[in-house]
C-alpha cells in the first residue's frame, strides 16, 4: 500500500493518492488545485492513476477531478445520483474499484450532499477487511458535514443521520481519513489533526456521538456557519452547468 495525503490551505481541504505499488495502479480522491503534484507523485511512486474520485460535488472550491482524470487517462468517478452535465463513471453503493492488491468499496453516505460517498479501502497484503475509510465531508475529525448547501438543512440532517449510522457500524479501530480539517468552512468544530478513528470519533465528536435522530437534527440546525463564498456558483461549475462560474 502506498498512501499520500495532500493538505491544502487555500481552500482548506485534503486530497489523497493511494494504491498498490506492486501492481502499479492508484486512485486520487478529491483533488484540489493544480494537477501536476498528483501526476508527479504517481510517477515517482511508479503507479498509474486509474480512478479519480470526487466524494461529492463540492461547493467550497473548484474540483481538479475532471482535469486530472483527462490528463492521466483515468476514469472520473462520482456516485450515480450526481446531477452533472458531463459523462462520468457512475458508482453506486457496494461497487468496488480494483487497484491490484488494494480495493476500494463505495459506500453511499448522503446528507452533506445527495451524491456523497465514503470509500472503504482494503489492502489484501495486510488483511481481508477494510483498513481505513476516506470519509470526505460526511465524517471529519471533530465534526460532521453541514447539510444545507445542496438541500434543506433539516432534511439533509435527517439523511446524514442515517448515513452516520452506517459509519458507526464500522470497527472502532478503522482509520478515518477526512476531506477537510480545521479552517474548512464545511465544519464547525474541526480538529487540526487530519486523521482519526471511528472509535475516537464515537467518543469525542459531539455530532457523531448523538444516537437519536431528533436530537441530531436539532444539533445540526444550531450555529450554522455562513455559506462558503460563491457556493452555488462553485457547485454549478463543478457540475459542468456553468463554465463561467466562480471566475
Amino acid at each position: 500500500m502506498i498512501l499520500r495525503q495532500f493538505l491544502h490551505t487555500d481552500p482548506v481541504a485534503i486530497s489523497y493518492l493511494f494504491g498498490c505499488g506492486g501492481r502499479a495502479s492508484c486512485a486520487v480522491v478529491d483533488p484540489v488545485g493544480e494537477i501536476e503534484p498528483y501526476l508527479r507523485t504517481a510517477d515517482e511512486t511508479g503507479m498509474r492513476i486509474l480512478f479519480v474520485v470526487d466524494t461529492h460535488v463540492h461547493a467550497d472550491h473548484r474540483s481538479a477531478g475532471r482535469a486530472l482524470a483527462s490528463a492521466a487517462g483515468a476514469e472520473y468517478v462520482l456516485h450515480t445520483v450526481a446531477d452533472v452535465a458531463f459523462p462520468f463513471h457512475a458508482a453506486k453503493d457496494g461497487d468496488r474499484l480494483p487497484l491490484g492488491n488494494v480495493v476500494v468499496d463505495v459506500m453511499h453516505t448522503p446528507g452533506h450532499t445527495p451524491e456523497h460517498v465514503c470509500l472503504l479501502v482494503t489492502d489484501h497484503t495486510r488483511a481481508q477487511e477494510p483498513w481505513f475509510a476516506l470519509t470526505g465531508h460526511t465524517l471529519m475529525v471533530g465534526d460532521v458535514g453541514r447539510t444545507e448547501l445542496a438541500t434543506d438543512a433539516a432534511a439533509g440532517a435527517r439523511t446524514l443521520f442515517a448515513s452516520l449510522q452506517r459509519l458507526k457500524g464500522l470497527p472502532e479501530y478503522m482509520e478515518v481519513l477526512p476531506g477537510a480539517y480545521a479552517g474548512s468552512v464545511c465544519g464547525r468544530r474541526l480538529s487540526g489533526k487530519p486523521f482519526s478513528t471511528i472509535g475516537f470519533e464515537r467518543r469525542h465528536n459531539a455530532a457523531f456521538r448523538i444516537d437519536g435522530e431528533s436530537a441530531f437534527v436539532e444539533f445540526m440546525l444550531q450555529d450554522i456557519p455562513p455559506a462558503p463564498e460563491g457556493a452555488a456558483e462553485l457547485r454549478a461549475w463543478n457540475s459542468g452547468v456553468r463554465a463561467e462560474a466562480a471566475e
